[in-house]
């Protein structure tokens, strides 16, 4: 099965340059007509909720095709690549392609402080020690509605704590089950109301449980009647849900901390994430480390040149941080295979994303009360 590039035009960040397009917000990005059609409408409030993880795969396993959430599916658009949670929802919040805003990864590399850093936690990813470094990358909190010109919409987000949000915008939530009741109370005030809200699950507990555990259906029926509900609880809203990414039932894993030979060519331990790794390599090295990377691992993942992806666009046509990726960047196949990489935590994850396959693909949810 062909594995899936980013489509820029039908992409997540197309939601966010069609509502900062709507909102009056900076915007060099294309929009999607399905979405502005809809929003011309003139609704009292609009809301989008970003469920992480909620992807097309895990949707279409554990829901019925008649159920609220996919019968109200429009379109099927793509993640960014890595489809993760920091590159994706660093992209939905600030209206920028991964190579403008950098947040490419879970743990990035940099050459200023000789490490891999776990950029969300600011953790040595070898160690766990705590860093203290000021990131290269653009300030992740610099969010699109924050820019809008539109003075008839006040403008909210909803987010968990550790989120970083300006205070006088943001609604704090403490669970899956507040989102609903924030969202309902904020569509209940008399002015126009924009809410930008976003949920970290289901995908924390498919990480856990997997993508086809009873609990994940459980869980996504859940959402799925909430929204239901809270279309019933409110007048005179547009709803636009997605996620940043899906997921899929991890397979196999594939413990590289014991290949010597391999990471003897390497200037630092893999990084960026475990289905799509980063791999910087040592001057001379890179021919004989690609053949044995294809040698012992080509089944389970497609090794690139970092800078091939970039001219082929997989990151976005602009964008300074390109050199964040190192000089080859692999993605999973379709074995959804894992590799663990030499960190001072370990984490066998049930489910997993990050890759080129079906956890790319997400579905863009409309409905209206």
């Amino acid at each position: 099965m062909k594995l899936i590039k980013p489509d820029w035009k039908n992409s997540i960040l197309n939601i966010s340059a069609t509502l900062a397009e709507f909102l009056g917000a900076p915007n060099e990005n294309a929009t999607l007509q399905v979405l502005k059609d809809e929003l011309a409408k003139g609704y009292k409030n609009v809301v989008y909720m970003c469920f992480d993880g909620m992807g097309t795969n895990p949707l279409e396993i554990n829901l019925d095709k008649n159920d609220f959430l996919r019968a109200h599916i429009v379109k099927t658009l793509t993640s960014t690549f890595p489809s993760t949670t920091t590159n994706a929802t660093t992209s939905l919040a600030t209206n920028k392609l991964p190579l403008e805003h950098g947040w490419l990864g879970w743990s990035l590399h940099f050459d200023e402080i000789g490490r891999n850093v776990d950029i969300y936690l600011r953790r040595d990813s070898q160690t766990g020690e705590e860093v203290d470094f000021e990131y290269p990358m653009i300030n992740d909190a610099d969010c699109y509605f924050y820019h809008a010109t539109r003075t008839d919409y006040e403008i909210n987000s909803v987010l968990p704590k550790y989120v970083s949000a300006k205070p006088e915008f943001n609604h704090v939530i403490h669970g899956l089950e507040d989102i609903f009741d924030v969202v309902k109370g904020i569509c209940a005030k008399p002015q126009k109301q924009f809410v930008y809200a976003y949920c970290p699950e289901p995908d924390h507990s498919m990480h856990e449980r997997g993508v086809t555990n009873p609990e994940t259906k459980l869980m996504l029926q859940y959402i799925s009647d909430s929204l239901q509900k809270l279309r019933s609880q409110t007048k005179d809203t547009l709803f636009i849900v997605s996620a940043d990414h899906g997921q899929v039932d991890v397979e196999g894993y594939i413990d590289i901390r014991d290949d010597e030979e391999l990471n003897s060519m390497l200037e630092c331990p893999l990084y960026l994430d475990s289905r799509s790794p980063a791999f910087k390599v040592k001057r001379g090295m890179k021919g004989k480390f690609a053949k044995l990377f294809r040698e012992r691992y080509g089944k389970d993942f497609v090794l690139y040149k970092t800078s091939d992806l970039i001219k082929r666009g997989y990151f976005g046509d602009r964008g300074e941080y390109g050199y964040l990726l190192g000089d080859f960047v692999a993605s999973g196949t379709y074995t959804n295979k894992m590799f663990i990489p030499p960190k001072f935590e370990i984490d066998y994850k049930k489910g997993h994303h990050t890759a080129l396959t079906k956890e790319m693909l997400v579905p863009l949810i409309l409905f209206n009360s």
